[in-house]
């Protein structure tokens, strides 16, 4: 059984349900009957109850069961803007402009997460990555004592020897250009979460990456991820994790063995955190075109799950990514 098909399962195990902002889109539109149909969510269009019906019909998908939401006609929607104002009249939001902004299908679906009217939220057939995490962050908010947000890239790859069985994840390869040391930190103990709950690895073994070996080369670059390490085991004590460590120290046996003799992590890490999101993206581009590895972003950090999609997104990529965020919700 592959990776997804085991997310898959999972998420129908406890049923979730993940909202859909982007609802009178056809593939989201497509992907919600497939999540009903199959029981990997319970998922909510929001939109305009007769355009969706409309696009369904020329569609010829059947969306019996599956709850719509018009925000403005909704009977939440007063509850959403009183809310949202308490949560941002500190930073200037008026009364007025709260309703404005719940009656967007994006807020009033965060205002789903947040209030506990859903359980994760799934965008960006259409809409940005900012749009969907600038009221994320705003009203969801990062995980307490996190404070960035951050992405996995799940990594199948067909050679077995590598990571758990040929699972290796791979963060932060999507958000944070250029993060400090404590931001590397928390990218490292959010990735080996994700390991956990998303991948099934019961024992993630992280590597903080570099272009040196516990010490072999000097450099500001080296000294962020050997601080990264140090606050990572302050955050984690239990965590297997080690750095910093070039690619082959932490995937290689042999070459973990000589480098860093002794190391809990060398030569068999399966959860790679990268230095910078040059280095993170370059990087699962490489295993996914040359290597051949099936891949699957999610973000993590955040409160409440919430994913993105790219804009370019299949029917299938909907399904996929609304199975990974109901796992995520399971926790």
């Amino acid at each position: 059984m592959s990776l997804i098909e085991r997310i898959r399962a999972k998420a129908k195990t406890n049923v979730k349900k993940v909202v859909l902002p982007e609802g009178d889109e056809s593939r989201t539109i497509q992907a919600a009957a497939i999540i009903k149909k199959e029981g990997l969510a319970e998922p909510v269009l929001i939109g305009d109850p007769e355009a969706i019906a409309k696009e369904a019909s020329n569609l010829g998908v059947n969306l019996e069961g599956i709850e719509i939401i018009a925000p403005c006609n909704s009977v939440k929607f007063d509850e959403y803007a009183a809310t949202l104002y308490d949560l941002r009249k500190a930073k200037g939001v008026t009364e007025e402009q709260a309703k404005t902004l719940v009656s967007d299908p994006m807020y009033f679906a965060v205002m789903m997460v947040k209030l506990g009217d859903a359980d994760g939220l799934v965008s960006g057939a259409v809409h940005t990555t900012g749009d969907m995490l600038r009221p994320a962050l705003q009203i969801i908010k990062a995980k307490p004592g996190m404070s960035i947000v951050s992405s996995s890239f799940l990594m199948e790859c067909p050679n077995k020897e590598l990571g758990e069985d040929g699972l290796l994840v791979y963060a932060d390869c999507v958000v944070n250009p250029c993060p400090t040391a404590p931001e590397v930190a928390q990218i490292a103990v959010s990735a080996a979460e994700t390991a956990r709950v998303l991948c099934g690895i019961e024992e993630p073994r992280v590597a903080l990456l570099s272009f040196s070996t516990k010490g072999s080369a000097k450099h500001e670059l080296v000294t962020k991820m050997q601080e990264a390490t140090a606050l990572a085991h302050e955050m984690a004590p239990d965590l297997l994790l080690d750095g910093e460590m070039q690619f082959d120290a932490a995937l290689v046996p042999e070459v973990g063995a000589s480098k860093a003799p002794g190391s809990p992590v060398a030569g068999r890490a399966n959860v790679l955190i990268f230095p910078d999101l040059q280095a993170g993206n370059i990087g699962y581009k490489i295993t996914q075109r040359i290597g051949g590895a099936d891949c699957f972003a999610v973000l993590q950090g955040l409160a409440k799950p919430c994913n993105d999609l790219s804009r370019g997104c299949s029917v299938e990529d909907i399904v996929n990514t609304v199975a990974m965020t109901a796992v995520q919700a399971q926790g």
